[in-house]
């Protein structure tokens, strides 16, 4: 019966979220296709610029282009134009270089997979190494250095490998794609970031499984310490098994900042080039192929999991890790608050616009404590007052994105339908479509990372959710005759709801770098603006001879990563230590994710 009501569910998820892929597949395309007027840019000026600079924009020529690519026919004719041409294998000619759209995109997305390949490789490694000290110790840590490694700019690490590893030391190549030695240094600026996201997110739920039954019987029977570890990985993995595959995701289509700084022909860069130039073909064949890489990564990451997990999903034989939370000492967030606060407002008592010539690129003094930049501003000014906008934006965005998650965790269906679709497209492309239509500024970068920001956590609700559900505790629950409202409030969830709130956490500085990162390219808050993002780019062009512009908001990125990490560990370790010696705190029932001794060796089952 168990059996028959997994199958008949299991079929439901699949058409629901085939359902959804599909209409957000065609929505965002769609919308992809209006760009030209949505811009309220005339596409036949910018195509013109973009084929000749010089040609003069008369009258005739602009008439010419408009009949050339049928702009006079109106978007809608164009969309229909080019579906009947896709269902034929046909992805329409470029309308700057009039060459066929499909070799270019497949020449980008080849770049663009073997260049997430190694940064996957290299964030594996990373992550490997943090997680490798909770397998030994059996416990974990507040995880501070693994944020503030996922908190570091990714286009600021790629520019300062440039510096150091190709102009300085000249052991690699600085731009270009040639050869497997091009692929080193952005392998590395991408992987850096992403190994310290999956190494935390991993050794953030592994103490709680070496904490469980089964494991001390393996001891206890003297199996090995590499096959227990083997065991408490795969048993671990399943909810973060999404994750991995929305993280290759990013490190395909996400990468344009660093193939900016290195030249590299991704297809995150061929697509963010064509949007420019509004050159539609190559941008809809960029992002279909961008939409379809995230459908196929996420189609293999469900399989993956459900490979992992095996019968015990679908014979409702699963049993959740309690939650164990991290102690930490509370002096470790106290401090990076400290400098944080100091450091902000400090600045805030100083004026960020004044320009001083005579004080330009100015080392750290104490008239400028942070140096100057190209035009003489004070850095810790400018650092102080783009406090607000940029960590004040990415708090709001990171707690909207956890409340959606946590709502969309319990439709698995249109949470995973939409967050293929969601994570697949670069934050530069919604930048620009969300800029073409707003125009630039910090509301419209915030809306662009809002739009995006909520699938990693959406993936990991709907994958805690599905399991909690599948647990033989509520099966037995429902016999008992337990209401879905006592089931959802008492037992579901508060299982689901503590790590996706701690994993929005530690994407909060992610969503502070994404909006930097919009900045960065032009699509953010626009000059004289403090904006982080903004003080990045402007001091990138002259990192090597005043490094403490650049450094500063990165410092301050990684700080804000530290702070949210280990103030969640010390808030939780706290509540532990109150615990009674009984187990219960005074006065308190007896919580949700305590089960009876008996259902403890159903851990053993899961693994």
């Amino acid at each position: 019966m168990l059996q028959r009501q997994a199958g008949s569910r299991a079929r439901e998820l699949v058409g629901s979220a085939g359902l959804t892929r599909l209409v957000c597949l065609v929505a965002v395309l769609v919308t992809v296709g209006l760009l030209p007027w949505l811009s309220r840019r005339d596409p036949a000026l910018t195509v013109l610029r973009a084929r000749s600079a010089e040609q003069e924009p008369t009258e005739e020529a602009l008439s010419a282009i408009r009949e050339d690519l049928g702009l006079d026919a109106g978007p809608l004719s164009l969309l229909g134009r080019w579906a009947s041409d896709l269902v034929r294998g046909d992805l329409g000619t470029s309308w700057v270089s009039g060459t066929d759209v499909l070799p270019s995109v497949v020449a980008g997305l080849q770049v663009s997979l073997a260049l997430m390949g190694a940064a996957l490789g290299v964030a594996v490694v990373l992550a490997a190494v943090l997680v490798a000290p909770v397998l030994v110790r059996g416990r974990g840590s507040a995880g501070a250095f693994a944020a503030m490694l996922a908190a570091v700019p990714e286009f600021l690490l790629a520019t300062v490998a440039l510096l150091v590893c190709g102009v300085w030391l000249g052991w690699l190549p600085t731009a270009g794609w040639a050869g497997p030695e091009y692929l080193v240094l952005p392998a590395l600026a991408l992987g850096v970031p992403a190994g310290g996201l999956l190494g935390r997110l991993v050794a953030d739920a592994l103490p709680a499984v070496l904490d469980e039954r089964w494991v001390e019987l393996w001891r206890g029977a003297g199996v090995s310490r590499t096959a227990i570890s083997a065991a408490a990985l795969k048993r671990v993995l399943p909810p973060l098994v999404p994750q991995f595959g929305m993280v290759a995701v990013g490190l395909t289509g996400g990468a344009v900042a660093v193939e900016m700084v290195f030249a590299v022909p991704g297809i995150g860069r061929t697509a963010l080039g064509a949007a420019k130039s509004q050159d539609l073909p190559l941008l809809q064949g960029s992002v279909l192929a961008l939409l379809l890489l995230g459908l196929v990564a996420g189609a293999s990451a469900a399989f993956t999991r459900r490979w992992l997990l095996g019968p015990a999903l679908r014979d409702a034989g699963l049993t959740l890790p309690p939650a164990r939370p991290v102690r930490t000492h509370p002096a470790i967030p106290l401090t990076l608050f400290t400098v944080l606060a100091v450091t902000i407002g400090w600045g805030l008592l100083r004026d960020p616009y004044t320009v001083n010539t005579s004080a330009r690129l100015t080392a750290p003094a104490w008239t400028h404590p942070l140096g100057t930049d190209a035009l003489g501003r004070d850095v810790l000014a400018r650092l102080g007052h783009g406090a607000a906008s940029t960590v004040g934006t990415a708090a709001a965005i990171c707690v909207l994105s956890l409340l959606v998650a946590l709502a969309l965790g319990f439709l698995p269906g249109i949470a995973a339908g939409a967050a293929d679709i969601a994570n697949a497209l670069p934050p530069v492309i919604v930048g620009i479509l969300v800029a073409a239509a707003a125009g630039p500024g910090t509301g419209g970068a915030a809306l662009a990372v809002a739009l995006i920001s909520w699938p990693a956590l959406s993936a990991h609700a709907a994958a805690l959710v599905q399991e909690v559900r599948a647990s033989a505790f509520l099966t037995a629950q429902r016999a008992l005759g337990a209401t879905p409202f006592w089931i959802l409030t008492r037992h579901v969830l508060p299982s689901v709801a503590a790590p996706v709130a701690r994993h929005a956490l530690l994407r909060l500085p992610g969503i502070a770098l994404a909006l930097a990162s919009l900045g960065f390219l032009g699509l953010g808050a626009q000059p004289p603006a403090p904006e982080w993002g903004l003080l990045l780019d402007e001091s990138r062009a002259y990192v090597e001879r005043a490094p403490w512009a650049a450094l500063a908001p990165a410092v301050a990125l990684a700080l804000l990563a530290g702070l949210a990490v280990s103030g969640a560990a010390a808030v939780q370790g706290r509540g532990v230590r109150r615990v009674a010696p009984g187990g219960k705190k005074p006065g308190a029932r007896k919580p949700a994710a305590e089960k009876p001794a008996a259902k403890k060796k159903e851990a053993s089952v899961a693994v």
